[in-house]
């Protein structure tokens, strides 16, 4: 099992594409019960980071938004109405 550090260090490409590796070779088969079950599990943490990383992202777009209606007074809700 991987540190929360080291999870933590990895960027969400990365994350994705180590989760896209796990999902590849569990599904060719193949491996041990206990190599599947430390496959999925590995897969689990690396699908939270990739979680982490998309609610950050959309956190910051959510800011930038709103940043941006409060800077236009609210106008662009009134024109979406």
């Amino acid at each position: 099992m991987t540190s929360k550090v080291a999870e933590e260090a990895l960027g969400y490409e990365q994350a994705r594409d180590e989760l896209i590796e796990v999902v590849r070779r569990l599904e060719a088969g193949g491996t041990t019960l206990e190599e599947s079950l430390a496959l999925w599990e590995r897969g689990e943490e690396l699908a939270k980071v990739c979680r982490r990383w998309l609610d950050g992202a959309r956190a910051r777009l959510d800011a930038a938004l709103a940043e941006e209606e409060a800077a236009d007074g609210g106008d662009a809700r009134e024109d979406d109405e």
